[in-house]
């Protein structure tokens, strides 16, 4: 593995997920009516560090191949839609528009998968994972904003 290509993409995870540090949940994510499966505050950062590790070093496999451009480019774009999720939804508190956030991320990163898989196949295994929490994080987006908007039909930039 090229270890430049891997510091590279692994900078970029870091980066997007520091959105974290500069958007905490804080007292009004705790109001919020949450359901029973949403998971312990503490595990969100093992579980982004060990995805943010998988998909970093994915993307080293794949960038160092030849004629994969299609496929970095959805890896920039799943990264730069990780990278907006937390602001529209802790920064803005706009619950709505995470879940429009998460569908475009859930896309890009069923797209990203898909390709590396096909360009290397440990690459989309590695992706996989991040695959099944942001279906997770949708579903948990998505009970969140039916739980708290009272016409959650309205719109979904709104609360």
């Amino acid at each position: 593995m090229d270890w430049i290509l891997f510091l590279t993409f692994f900078a970029a995870c870091i980066a997007a997920g520091s959105t974290g540090g500069m958007f905490p949940p804080g007292d009004w994510y705790e109001r919020l009516d949450k359901p029973a499966w949403t998971p312990p505050n503490w595990l969100f950062p093992v579980a982004w560090m060990f995805l943010y590790v998988a998909i970093a070093v994915a993307a080293a496999r794949v960038a160092a191949l030849p004629d994969t451009g299609l496929a970095v480019a959805f890896w920039a774009l799943q990264i730069a839609l990780n990278t907006l999720w937390t602001p529209v939804f802790f920064g803005l508190r706009r619950i709505g528009g995470g879940m429009v956030v998460l569908v475009g991320l859930w896309i890009a990163v069923a797209g990203t998968t898909w390709l590396f898989y096909q360009d290397d196949t440990l690459a989309g295994l590695l992706f996989a994972p991040y695959l099944v929490w942001v279906s997770y994080a949708g579903a948990l987006n998505f009970s969140i904003w039916r739980r708290n908007t009272i016409d959650p039909t309205a719109s979904l930039a709104g609360k």
